[in-house]
């Protein structure tokens, strides 16, 4: 490893808990999400869980970054819709005819970071700049309406064009539909080497596939092969592999609840892959260091199991003595199979996976978003991190600073029927132009109210 390569660390920038998290069952095919709705949430709670991920993980030395919750409700999309008066007329009109039209303006599903964008590093562009790729989101009207903030968003913090390159979100169509990094793992020998980007899709566009006949598949192969191509990518540096369509259909949504990867080692379930043995040797032909497959069996853990856990939406990430931490929610330690699984399987295992961290993150895990849900992963070395714009890398003080933020403005209860308060779309953008200043990224946010 040359000197400028141990100088390239991965940062996982984690999405802050917007203040109208709530659940109210959009997401069809996320069996949490869908089980959950109509319970009343605590925002307060959701987002100092998600900070308390954060620094645990600083604290234990790896990078931390943070992005910005979007605004919430989006006034402007119920405008488009046809509602029209007064931000208090527009709510009370979206209440009464159209209440999940206005549960979808006022998700608060961007904290799911890893489906904001999809990243190539620096060392694996031909440019040599970072890459970035907003995702569309077209497969869920309340996703649909972030990748223009989103965008946005990491140009505002990505802006050095000297390091950064930003391309266009992809047509919002069924042909396209992109759900970001929750549908990319990038493995490689350490994260300042070259890697292989393995691109998992639910369907082909265009047909010729088995596709899943319960739940929808929100990844095309279409629009990870344009993401590939945006970015510049090479078939040598490129897997695309099909997602198992059981899989999809027992809850499954995106493959980051089914696998992850990190530097060699991809950790996965039995059923991840429609055709696991060739996913495997396309990597092992690519890769430039030997793989590490960790196979988790049906029989130590079924996919009702690995959907209710959430075991492979954990983080997986690097210690600087090449072993790996682990980090799962809470509710593989509660789930007997799956625990006895990490113990016997994963930390026993031939393998770097050296320790495991449990975090409690259940605002997020009731709506179906787990640890990986909530980071988008960034390669960068010293001098991209130097040219990062804004106030978004984590360090002490500034999670001493959205602590209070979240305690000033967060309420600690809410459930859907408040989505219609006005007083609550008042709270938010205060919050939110505040939280601006705190991160020091400019404008952002459209802050149309009246």
């Amino acid at each position: 490893m040359t000197q400028q390569q141990s100088t390239v660390h991965e940062v996982n920038f984690d999405g802050l808990v917007g203040p109208t998290h709530n659940y109210a069952g959009l997401a069809h095919g996320n069996v949490a999400s869908m089980s959950h709705e109509g319970l009343a949430s605590n925002p307060r709670e959701g987002a100092l869980q998600g900070l308390a991920k954060m620094k645990s993980l600083l604290d234990a030395g790896f990078m931390q970054g943070v992005l910005p919750p979007q605004q919430r409700p989006d006034l402007g999309a119920l405008r488009a819709l046809g509602f029209t008066g007064s931000a208090r007329q527009v709510l009370a009109h979206a209440a009464n005819e159209a209440p999940q039209i206005l549960r979808a303006v006022c998700s608060a599903s961007s904290m799911w970071t890893a489906n904001a964008a999809t990243v190539s590093p620096s060392a694996d562009t031909p440019d040599g700049r970072v890459h970035v790729t907003p995702a569309n989101l077209q497969s869920s009207f309340h996703r649909y309406l972030e990748p223009a903030t989103t965008a946005r968003v990491l140009a505002a913090i990505f802006r050095d064009e000297a390091y950064f390159t930003h391309h266009p979100v992809l047509p919002a169509t069924p042909a396209f539909a992109d759900e970001g990094a929750a549908n990319h793992t990038r493995l490689c020998e350490s994260h300042g080497d070259p890697g292989v980007h393995l691109f998992v899709y639910g369907r082909r566009a265009f047909g010729g596939e088995r596709e899943p006949a319960r739940y929808p598949a929100r990844q095309t192969l279409e629009a990870s092969q344009a993401t590939a191509r945006q970015h510049g990518l090479k078939g040598d540096q490129t897997i695309f592999a099909q997602q198992h369509p059981d899989a999809i259909d027992a809850g499954v949504f995106h493959n980051d609840v089914i696998a992850v990867g990190n530097g060699p080692v991809l950790l996965y379930h039995d059923m991840a892959f429609l055709d696991e043995d060739a996913t495997l040797d396309a990597i092992r032909a690519r890769l430039a260091t030997p793989l590490i497959p960790v196979r988790v069996p049906s029989e130590a853990v079924g996919l009702e199991d690995a959907v209710a856990s959430y075991l492979f939406n954990s983080q997986l990430l690097s210690q600087p003595d090449g072993s790996m931490t682990l980090v799962v929610p809470g509710e593989c330690q509660e789930n007997e199979a799956v625990w006895r699984t990490i113990q016997d399987l994963l930390l026993a295992g031939y393998n770097p996976i050296g320790e495991v961290m449990v975090k409690d993150v259940k605002q997020s895990m009731r709506n179906g978003g787990g640890p990986a849900c909530l980071r988008l992963r960034v390669v960068l070395s010293a001098q991209e991190r130097q040219a990062l714009s804004g106030r978004v890398l984590l360090d002490e003080t500034l999670y001493a600073d959205l602590t209070a933020w979240v305690e000033r403005h967060y309420r600690d209860r809410l459930v859907p029927d408040d989505l219609a308060d006005p007083q609550l779309a008042d709270e938010s953008l205060t919050a939110l132009d505040e939280l601006t200043q705190l991160l020091q990224i400019g404008s952002v946010y459209p802050f149309q109210l009246g």
